[in-house]
């Protein structure tokens, strides 16, 4: 089944989104899909034709991929704010032969070297422009609605999402119309998560990421609830938004709660019309989870998941969670706990996270290698994260494996470093890198934030991680700086550090 069809089963007069001060209901945006669905097929363009999206966080994201999905094509979600080198680098990979430009991606479209993607013929704009191939969006929006929803089989590619991949540098992902809808299923099966059309979902996230795109754009609409879309996050104005709307299902990542408990002079009722919390995309700091328990009444149930599992694989949701757990898989996902020769570890033993189901992805788009790296046979996708279960089946994160450092031929998490260095008191936040030692191999540096009105030495800290750790796991080197490089999900970019 196609996934645009989500939008079918529900009342004109119901609220779909809201998004720029205006609300569309089901029944209009159902109108503007089709006339904007006919209006792609217009231009020439054929299923199975990639389409990039360069849109906020707003409705021109929701009817542009509503609209390629319905007409068969494959949508290609990427970074409006990105520079025009790195999407001419990403439209060029998928061939894409159209772009759908919003009104902040205008200037980034305007200065693409066209030479350089030779397959791109059309470029729907916001407005009049003389951009080679524009089309106006009023033009698609005023077609005659004649083109029905194409039948696409679960196995047919609904987007390609570009992710860093269980290793290695960016790779679009493929992900199926089956992909996508079978994780909106198994997160709706879980009944105490389960939207419904009463809900209210805050949409913060950005839409080109998987998180913001399946777990708050598509599941909103597949329950018939309504999706209030905000293109920047500012704590203040968000909370403004939560009680404006009457929000009841918050999903976002840890920066998002971090802002939230830091600021001033937030009443303990701003989270009063909350039912579902939900925090993913990296790991959310235990305290503040507890702050929102506090302060607030929120439980905020941390999951898991990646872009290849279309994404969420596990949540805290709907079980006695523990401080740190990222919960128990969600139903119909399996996962299983493997050590380097793929087989299951014991309970309370590290093993890299291998998921299994039908939100498993295809694969990286034309890296045929990068695909047999990630799935195994027999459908497993080795994740490259490493976890340990205790016995009540609850998972806990250790780290990613490509980000293993080894000192002396021991290992060291960066995460467990991480860790230690978050409980000084002067340090805001940090992040641990490997880097080449000629007598080690490799050694630790950190690179730390220094919290407001505090002040500490190099010194001070490796010595604080040296009573907690063992001496090899230690930084060797502490570096300052004013800010910590994230990426559109919340995750600290290692790669960027050095």
């Amino acid at each position: 089944m196609n996934l645009a069809k989500v939008l079918d089963p529900h009342p004109d007069d119901a609220v779909a989104i809201v998004s720029r001060g205006r609300e569309t209901t089901y029944g209009t945006l159902r109108a503007q899909v089709a006339a904007m669905r006919t209006g792609l097929a217009g231009l020439g363009l054929e299923p199975g034709d990639r389409v990039g999206i360069l849109c906020g966080t707003n409705w021109y994201f929701a009817a542009a991929y509503l609209s390629i999905l319905g007409a068969g094509l494959v949508a290609v979600p990427l970074n409006p704010t990105s520079p025009p080198r790195e999407i001419e680098a990403q439209l060029g990979a998928v061939g894409a032969r159209a772009v759908v430009a919003g009104p902040a991606a205008r200037a980034t479209f305007a200065g693409l070297d066209r030479s350089k993607l030779p397959t791109l013929e059309h470029c729907v704009v916001t407005d009049d422009s003389d951009l080679p191939g524009a089309v106006p969006l009023d033009d698609l929006l005023a077609t005659e609605p004649t083109l029905a929803i194409i039948d696409r089989d679960d196995d047919d590619l609904a987007a390609l999402l570009f992710t860093s991949g269980t290793a290695g540098s960016p790779k679009a992902a493929m992900l199926t119309h089956g992909n996508l809808r079978s994780n909106i299923e198994q997160m709706q099966a879980l009944a105490i998560r389960a939207q419904t059309p009463e809900d209210v979902s805050l949409g913060v996230l950005p839409l080109f990421h998987i998180f913001g795109l399946n777990v708050v754009l598509g599941l909103s609409l597949y329950a018939g609830s309504r999706a209030v879309l905000i293109e920047r996050f500012d704590p203040a104005s968000a909370l403004e938004a939560v009680a404006r709307h009457g929000v009841t299902v918050l999903a976002g990542a840890p920066a998002m709660w971090i802002a939230w408990a830091s600021l001033a002079g937030t009443p303990s009722d701003a989270f009063a019309s909350v039912r579902i919390a939900a925090s993913g995309a990296a790991r959310l700091p235990i305290e503040i989870g507890e702050v929102f328990e506090r302060r607030f009444g929120v439980s905020v149930a941390e999951g898991y998941g990646l872009t290849e599992a279309s994404p969420v694989v596990t949540t805290a949701a709907g079980a006695a969670s523990k401080p740190g757990s990222i919960g128990a898989p969600l139903p119909g996902v399996r996962v299983r706990l493997v050590d380097e020769s793929g087989d299951d570890v014991l309970v309370g033993d590290a093993g890299e996270v291998w998921v299994a189901g039908p939100n498993v992805f295809k694969g990286y788009w034309n890296d045929p290698e990068a695909t047999s790296r990630a799935l195994t046979d027999d459908g497993w996708l080795r994740t490259g994260d490493v976890a340990v279960v205790d016995d009540d089946g609850q998972l806990f994160l250790v780290d990613r494996m490509k980000d293993l450092i080894i000192v002396s031929g021991f290992n060291v998490f960066p995460a467990e470093v991480e860790s230690v260095l978050g409980e000084h008191p002067a340090v805001e936040s940090c992040a641990v890198v490997g880097v080449e030692h000629p007598y080690t191999g490799e050694a630790v540096k950190a690179f730390v934030v220094v919290a407001p009105g505090r002040s500490v030495e190099e010194d001070d800290l490796i010595e604080f991680c040296a009573d907690r750790l063992a001496r090899y796991k230690c930084p060797d080197k502490v570096m300052f700086v004013d800010e910590l490089t994230l990426g559109p999900s919340g995750k600290i970019l290692r790669r960027l550090l050095d």
